[in-house]
């Protein structure tokens, strides 16, 4: 069977889903995570079968958030245990070997031979890990695609900005960049396991940098890489500007990483913000939403559906 596996980025809970079984849809809720939610629906009534990968902030099983917590789900149809569970907030490679397991799971539990991987923000860094794992272990799980929406190939704005990669300076003073970049300084300190310090030009990129090694492994794949540019500044440093609130396209289009590995890759932008969390936090409609606009989700199926068989 073919089908889509949608995986969250850093910091995300999000729940474990199939086709059939979602957690409830009472007003409220989110019946896949604030991540996926959207996603899912769109891609289900496209006809396709569809997948979350579990997420979880801290090593443990997915814990539903509060209800008074933004995008809470409940009722969850399935917890999965640790070991298929992605940590959100920790390494990028350890995550890939957590998503690997999973598809294996996927394999074993639901016949899923073929995927069509759709990562979000760090969920395409995870979902790039988890790719050559799969081939160093020979999966049978064959990947067909990958869509990578807002992910920071090349490092995030509040990382770098955390490790002094870009300073106040660099938001042009812009009020909402100031202020997320600084609150997410705080955010790190006291919720990170170490994906902060890999969301930077440092860990990403040149010969040394985490994407020199994944030469070859996107051999054969084909990229689809969107890109939100809701914010601008005149003048501002290119590798940040224009920017989704988290995401450069700079950096969600991969334009400093080689061909080598990223042979295969389409491009796409639209003046959308990096997710629901950084639309409210600007007091925008969620619609402005790489993982809640319709064009951007229409773009994803797209994707999915040029890829072929």
């Amino acid at each position: 069977m073919r089908a889509v596996v949608i995986v969250s980025g850093g910091g995300t809970i999000t729940p474990f889903t199939t086709s059939t079984l979602a957690c409830s849809a009472d007003e409220g809720f989110l019946s896949a995570g604030n991540t996926a939610t959207a996603l899912r629906d769109y891609l289900l009534a496209q006809g396709r079968e569809v997948f979350t990968a579990p997420t979880m902030t801290i090593w443990s099983p997915v814990v539903e958030p509060g209800h008074d917590e933004f995008g809470p789900f409940k009722d969850s149809p399935l917890v999965l245990p640790e070991h298929l569970t992605i940590i959100s907030t920790g390494d990028i490679d350890a995550a890939g070997e957590k998503l690997a397991r999973f598809l294996g799971y996927l394999h074993a539990e639901h016949n899923v031979t073929d995927v069509d991987l759709v990562g979000h923000s760090n969920g395409g860094l995870y979902s790039r890990a988890a790719i050559r794992i799969l081939t160093w272990i020979e999966s049978p799980v064959a990947v067909r695609s990958l869509t990578m929406l807002g992910t920071p190939n090349n490092g995030s704005v509040p990382g770098s900005y955390t490790w002094g990669e870009f300073t106040k300076a660099d938001c042009m003073g812009n009020s909402f960049s100031e202020k997320f970049n600084e609150s997410w300084v705080t955010y790190a300190a006291q919720a990170d396991l170490g994906l902060n310090r890999e969301d930077t030009f440092r860990y990403l990129d040149g010969p040394p940098g985490w994407n020199s090694a994944q030469i070859g492994y996107l051999d054969g794949i084909p990229v689809t890489l969107l890109a939100g540019t809701y914010f601008t500044a005149e003048d501002g440093d290119p590798r940040m500007w224009p920017y989704d609130g988290i995401t450069s396209r700079y950096s969600a289009w991969a334009q400093g990483v080689s061909d080598a590995v990223i042979p295969q890759r389409t491009y796409w932008e639209a003046p959308l913000t990096h997710s629901i969390f950084v639309s409210d936090a600007a007091g925008l409609d969620w619609q402005t939403a790489l993982t809640w606009n319709v064009g951007a989700l229409a773009r994803v199926h797209q994707a999915i559906e040029e890829s072929g068989g």
